[in-house]
């Protein structure tokens, strides 16, 4: 096979996601963050709307994102629901992270149906974490119920909306198998 094919499959079935609290202190370069994000310009993209809009957020700005983000799961989530432990933990993602990145989109309602953006976005996101996989940099992509209401926090414009954060970070962590039921169970082929 051709060597482009082994270096890709490997990175397809090595990526894993990879959270918080397994990043070491260890600060991701500039450079890197660079290389990851643009990786993610080169989505598909239906009619080239390349709706993907990346927020890095690093340092003090990292941590002002995680205080906002734990402000805001307080002031939304009912008392009977409300939980001191996962209050606290939401900032301390954000410092056991090197960077996160808010991942938003552009939408052109205009031009083509929502899930093509969301669609087109999770690309730009499959390509970041295929390059952070490839640079032994650990990611995951969430999105709280809370990321809706981040809004003016970001000052997005009218047509723009949050899909969620991805942290990211160098780790120590064992890599692990893939947890994955077979590929034929959910193909059907279709020859006449």
């Amino acid at each position: 096979m051709k060597e482009e094919f082994e270096v890709v499959t490997r990175l397809i079935k090595g990526r894993r996601s990879i959270f918080p609290p397994s990043y070491t202190k260890q600060e991701i370069p500039v450079e890197a963050i660079q290389h990851i994000l643009e990786s993610a310009n080169y989505a598909p993209t239906h009619k080239m709307t390349e709706p993907w809009r990346f927020m890095v957020f690093r340092n003090a700005g990292k941590q002002r994102l995680g205080a906002e983000l734990a402000r805001l799961y307080k002031e939304g989530t009912p008392a009977n629901k409300f939980l001191q432990k996962k209050y606290e933990s939401i900032p301390l993602k954000f410092e056991q992270s090197s960077c996160v990145i808010v991942i938003n989109a552009q939408l052109h309602p205009d031009k083509l149906p929502e899930w093509e953006e969301i669609a087109a976005l999770g690309c730009a996101v499959q390509n970041m974490a295929l390059t952070a996989e490839s640079l032994d940099i650990g990611g995951y992509w969430s999105s709280p119920d809370s990321v809706e209401a981040l809004r003016d926090f970001l000052d997005l414009r009218e047509n723009e909306k949050c899909f969620g954060i991805f942290y990211m970070g160098y780790y120590n962590e064992e890599k692990r198998d893939a947890n994955r039921t077979p590929m034929a169970d959910k193909v059907k082929w279709v020859e006449d």
